[in-house]
């Protein structure tokens, strides 16, 4: 049952949120690779952004807690969905977001040459719904149009608020630490520091590991078929 929805797009320090969600028992907080690990659930999403009814307890059986996207595009159904639920709107300064979006999310998605997520089914599923649901459905193919990006961000800043409830909702920023946030969840104050994830540099080495693995898929391919097709000749010349 979901006791917290995230509001704020991915790149808003959800990652961190996310650790600290569960540090104070909120466990477990989905995030957007939630999908690799559950290869049903990207077609979920993609029913629900198709405007399909979607089983969202299928989707959180075991969750909590929602940040980033996919979630984010549907918070208000979620809201609806789970009426006790509190809502997050992580934010940060408009032009360090959309910096960090371009560097990590946004060269994920283009730097993996297309031929290699078909080796890598988990991860091209996930691209799937990033793909229809932020790229082409939050930024309308325009992505690349940085101040259509930046008004876009600030839009559904704006619209979060103009939507739920005062009571309901915490416009946070990662940097503000554990005070306002167990504040608004009710809990305890933790005797440790906030979690921070150099999550930027983690997304960097994990695009070149997933770039390393397919390429070394692809070779071993071109091997075997080059050793079936040498084996095939053989027997042939023997025909």
């Amino acid at each position: 049952m979901l006791r917290v929805i995230g509001a704020g797009f991915g790149r808003t320090g959800t990652t961190s949120l996310k650790m600290a969600l569960e540090d104070l028992g909120f466990s477990k907080c989905y995030h957007m690779r939630e999908m690799i690990a559950h290869p049903s659930h990207p077609r979920i999403w993609l029913d629900a952004y198709a405007g399909k009814p979607a089983n969202w307890d299928k989707i959180f059986d075991g969750y909590q807690a929602i940040l980033d996207w996919p979630g984010a595009y549907f918070y208000k159904e979620l809201m609806a969905a789970y009426p006790q639920a509190k809502v997050i709107l992580s934010v940060r300064d408009p032009e360090r977001w959309y910096e960090s979006m371009l560097n990590t999310i946004h060269t994920e998605s283009e730097g993996v040459p297309r031929w290699t997520l078909w080796l890598l089914p988990p991860v091209r599923r996930m691209f799937q719904v990033l793909d229809q649901v932020v790229w082409q459905g939050v930024f309308q193919g325009r992505f690349l149009d940085r101040a259509y990006a930046l008004q876009v961000f600030a839009d559904n800043v704006a619209e979060v608020q103009r939507v739920v409830p005062a009571d309901r909702l915490l416009v946070y920023d990662v940097k503000e630490g554990w005070e306002p946030l167990c504040r608004f969840l009710g809990v305890p104050v933790p005797d440790q520091p906030f979690p921070r994830s150099n999550d930027a540099a983690e997304r960097k080495g994990l695009l070149r590991r997933r770039r390393a693995i397919a390429v070394g898929a692809f070779v071993v391919e071109v091997l075997l078929m080059s050793g079936i097709i040498a084996l095939l000749l053989r027997l042939l010349g023997r025909l």
